[in-house]
């Protein structure tokens, strides 16, 4: 379950004023939003079940287990169950250090595990409000997911790195994150819809176009998509294009946050 703490990404536009920020940052997002790796014992499945519904009595199982841990499996798993539980609670800061841990108790052999851990980790202090700290472990995980075999998880640490950076005011980093995480996974929707945002913030309107048409072929019916692509075509000065776009948004999402931003863009244009 994501969740959407935004970054300012503010742009004056077109005729008339400045229009609202469309709420199409890089958002932060919650630890489990990276799925953790593929249960490899019975107890780490039963944990993480009992760490995603009762949190507290996940945290108490997972002490119990790191207690008596005699191998590193052991230990990675009990230290992944408690940040997770933990996640649940939103122990953001409590969290990333566990899910380091965890990555350290993991062979490196399996190195898109440690990828997975590290992007949790990196997730958790990102959602604890710790850009630089999310920096530190994304890097650890994009290192490792550099070792691995996937590229999917590969283009989402990038993505992940972009969203530090952008906080950390370093967008040409950024930039060369998302360009990454494209590469990676040219399928990668929100790497696309991500880069036409912060392309737009620079001011290259060619290459913010040309990314959100390709992010709204991957995924044609996201609001997100709708509303930056409106925001697009008005600064090109579209103001027709705009229009559909925003209404696209209202017809796709109804009552939603992004519905009621569409509208509003929609009512400064007037009729």
């Amino acid at each position: 379950m994501p969740l959407s703490i935004l970054i300012p990404l503010m742009l004056q536009v077109g005729p008339g004023g400045a229009l609202p920020q469309a709420p199409l940052a890089i958002p932060k997002k919650k630890a489990e939003a990276v799925a953790p790796p593929p249960p490899h014992s019975d107890m780490l499945k039963d944990c993480l079940q009992l760490a995603m519904t009762r949190p507290a009595d996940g945290i108490e199982v997972a002490e119990a287990w790191l207690a008596k841990a005699k191998t590193m499996q052991d230990r990675a798993g009990a230290k992944q169950c408690h940040a997770m539980a933990l996640t649940r609670i939103e122990g953001w800061a409590e969290a990333a250090p566990l899910f380091l841990a965890a990555r350290a108790d993991t062979p490196e052999s399996q190195a898109d595990e440690r990828a997975r851990l590290a992007a949790l980790s990196g997730n958790a202090s990102l959602a604890a409000q710790d850009p630089a700290g999310a920096l530190t472990a994304l890097d650890l995980a994009a290192a490792d997911s550099a070792k691995g075999s996937d590229r999917k998880l590969r283009s989402a640490v990038q993505v992940d790195r972009a969203t530090a950076l952008v906080s950390l005011d370093r967008p040409a980093d950024a930039a060369a994150a998302l360009a990454a995480a494209r590469s990676a996974d040219p399928v990668n929707a929100e790497a696309w819809l991500l880069s036409a945002t912060l392309s737009r913030r620079q001011g290259d309107l060619a290459a913010a176009q040309a990314q959100i048409e390709q992010a709204a072929q991957l995924m044609p019916v996201d609001p997100r998509i709708g509303l930056e692509a409106g925001v697009i075509a008005l600064l090109l000065g579209r103001e027709d294009a705009a229009r559909k776009s925003w209404q696209s948004v209202l017809t796709a999402a109804p009552g939603s946050d992004a519905a009621k931003t569409a509208q509003t863009y929609l009512d400064q244009l007037g009729k």
